[in-house]
Order: structure tokens, then C-alpha cells, then sequence
């Protein structure tokens, strides 16, 4: 499979309540709101699959996995992704970077290409 550029250039809508619903496991309500804000205006900026794996310490899923799968047919089928989005980690806490929506997206990405530039907004 090529790993031809197959990414959207802004997030889809549905991905903030996702990360909002995933946040909430993990922060208080008021903060899940401050990211998710936040990461509505974030810029879009680039980031390689191997370092979003390494920074969020998140294994690599396998290419058959179910949701990968259906990501790397979508780019198969010339679907564009949505990029991914992030919360920012803190080494000098040990908080590694979350994957608040697009683990899935990650995974598949690396499968085609570990240093592909993969769209982002963090937060």
C-alpha cells in the first residue's frame, strides 16, 4: 500500500466529542472542557507516527487489528484521515503525551510509512 498523502486538513467534527468523551476518563469535567476548547483552536502542526507512538507511550496495534484495518482501507479506497488530537505530556511529571482522539489513525499511518508527517492539533 503507498502511503501517499491521506490526510484531511482540519480535524472531523465528530472527533472532539470523542476526545471529550476519552478525556473525561482521565480529567476532571472543567478540564475536559479547557482541552477540548483548546484544541478547537489549535493549529494544525506535524508529527511523525513512531514519535506520537514513542511521546504517548502507546504500543504500535497491529495491522489486522479491526479499527486499523478499516483505516488503512479507507486510504486504500483514497478516503482521507482526520488528524489526530493530542494533549500535550510533561516529562518533568512523567505524564506522557495523551492521544485523546486517532490512536487507530496513528497506527495505521505507521503501517504505511513510520515517518509520514501526521496532522495534529495539540493541546
Amino acid at each position: 500500500m503507498a502511503a501517499k498523502e491521506h490526510w484531511k486538513t482540519d480535524p472531523d467534527d465528530h472527533d472532539y466529542p470523542a476526545a471529550a468523551d476519552y478525556l473525561s476518563l482521565i480529567m476532571a469535567k472543567g478540564e475536559v472542557t479547557n482541552a477540548v476548547a483548546a484544541l478547537r483552536k489549535a493549529p494544525i502542526t506535524h508529527f511523525k507516527a513512531k514519535d506520537l507512538l514513542r511521546a504517548s507511550r502507546l504500543e504500535l496495534l497491529p495491522a489486522d487489528n479491526a479499527h486499523v484495518k478499516k483505516d488503512l482501507g479507507k486510504v486504500s479506497a483514497g478516503t482521507l484521515l482526520s488528524p489526530i488530537l493530542l494533549v500535550r505530556g510533561r516529562v518533568d511529571a512523567d505524564v506522557p503525551l495523551t492521544v485523546a482522539d486517532g490512536y487507530h489513525r496513528i497506527c495505521a499511518s505507521y503501517h504505511l510509512d513510520e515517518d509520514a508527517d501526521i496532522p495534529c492539533r495539540i493541546a
